[in-house]
């Protein structure tokens, strides 16, 4: 079978070059045809024999080759493909493009392509933080340039943060989305999400929290955008990064969180996906409490119910309203009772029972529960939970549109 679309894979030199390999492999599976350009840095961490090996095509690696130029000139390679890649796209390949420099045949490259572009970050956590690289990446984005924001988590350098390269396949979603591949079924609708979890404070230096990590509800945000929809996330306190594209709302408390969300509505589609908090402090004083003699006892009060004001809301309802249920035991039989007292039309049941790893690990397992009953989902990536997901509700919800 002939390749349906074509893409140019730019890899430059980051430690995640080793990620490219499967990702070609993967884009092979799909019948995408891949035209690599290896960077001087990126030969470092894997070879041009290895890439050619897989792609089955010559790889290009010098602006000045007389032979490369005689094949296929840099002019040519930068608009045959339907899509340009640059995977990794380090900190120092993300200032050159935002500068325009053109001094090797990668950068040249960019600089006379026609065709879309998506970079793919890989670098160091304050190397992401940093002004100059939130600077680079605004000036790209204005120039009309995809990301794929990195994910958090363990780097190559020892340190723990964002800056990780998404991994392959959160990269063939996104790439698949970019062709066009994937269903844009939401295009027209705007879609509400919520995500991480509520900090009610107790006074300035402590609160009551939940070890929601976002993840999930990040993840269902950006899979949602790549079926086209216009996502608001309104996210709590997470070290997830802002997915690039989306609308990003930053709330502590659940109250915030209710205030945001309602003034969101009128949406689509709301999926509340955050860990909300059910109980505050009546109050909270402006001083620290300080150690003293006795036990001292916190009056708490219940936290408005955001699923429950969404899905009964008269005037602004969504057409399709999903809620998240994180139980320790019974698990269907719980979530089927919230679904009915909430009032969602959908609920995705999940186990966080000591063990499981679900609340801040990277899988999940879910039970989607609607009024046609139970459907089991396996363990998996919350990424794959995401895509599933939002294929469901694609086909729900876009149907109608």
């Amino acid at each position: 079978m002939t390749d349906s679309r074509n893409i140019l894979l730019i890899i430059s030199g980051g430690i995640a070059a080793y990620k490219s390999l499967d990702l070609i492999r993967r884009l092979s599976d799909r019948h995408i045809g891949t035209q690599c350009i290896l960077t001087a840095a990126g030969s470092k961490f894997v070879t041009p024999l290895s890439v050619s090996a897989l792609t089955g095509k010559k790889v290009f690696t010098d602006l000045f080759s007389l032979t490369d130029e005689q094949e296929m000139g840099h002019i040519r390679l930068s608009r045959e493909a339907d899509l340009v890649v640059v995977a990794p796209a380090t900190a120092n390949f993300i200032a050159r493009a935002a500068s325009g420099i053109a001094d090797d045949l990668a950068s040249t490259v960019l600089l006379a392509t026609d065709t879309p572009v998506l970079f793919v970050p890989s670098m160091n956590s304050r190397m992401w933080d940093h002004p100059a690289t939130q600077r680079n990446l605004k000036q790209l984005a204005k120039d009309g340039v995809h990301f794929l924001a990195p994910n958090d988590g363990d780097l190559a350098c020892g340190e723990v943060g964002p800056g990780r390269m998404a991994e392959p396949d959160q990269i063939l979603d996104e790439i698949e989305n970019l062709l066009g591949v994937r269903s844009q079924n939401l295009r027209s609708l705007d879609v509400l999400v919520t995500s991480g979890p509520t900090y009610e404070p107790i006074d300035p230096v402590r609160y009551i929290g939940n070890h929601s990590s976002g993840k999930q509800g990040h993840a269902i945000a950006q899979a949602l955008a790549q079926h086209g929809a216009k996502v608001t996330l309104v996210t709590g306190p997470t070290h997830e990064p802002d997915p690039l594209g989306i609308v990003v709302i930053r709330v502590t408390t659940a109250q915030e969180m209710l205030d945001a969300c309602v003034e969101c509505l009128p949406v689509d589609v709301a999926v509340c996906a955050a860990a909300v908090g059910d109980w505050r402090t009546s109050s909270a004083p402006k001083e620290k409490i300080k150690r003293g003699p006795g036990i001292r006892r916190l009056d708490l009060m219940e936290n408005r119910d955001i699923l429950k004001h969404i899905s009964s809301s008269s005037q602004h309802r969504p057409k399709l309203v999903v809620g998240f249920a994180a139980e320790t035991e019974d698990v269907v039989r719980n979530a089927s009772e919230k679904r009915l007292t909430k009032g969602c039309d959908w609920i995705l049941a999940n186990d966080v029972s000591q063990g499981t790893n679900v609340l801040g690990g990277t899988n999940n397992k879910v039970h989607v529960i609607d009024a046609t009953g139970v459907e089991e989902w396996p363990l998996t990536s919350k990424v794959a939970v995401a895509k599933r997901l939002a294929d469901r509700i694609a086909a729900q919800v876009g149907s109608r549109t």
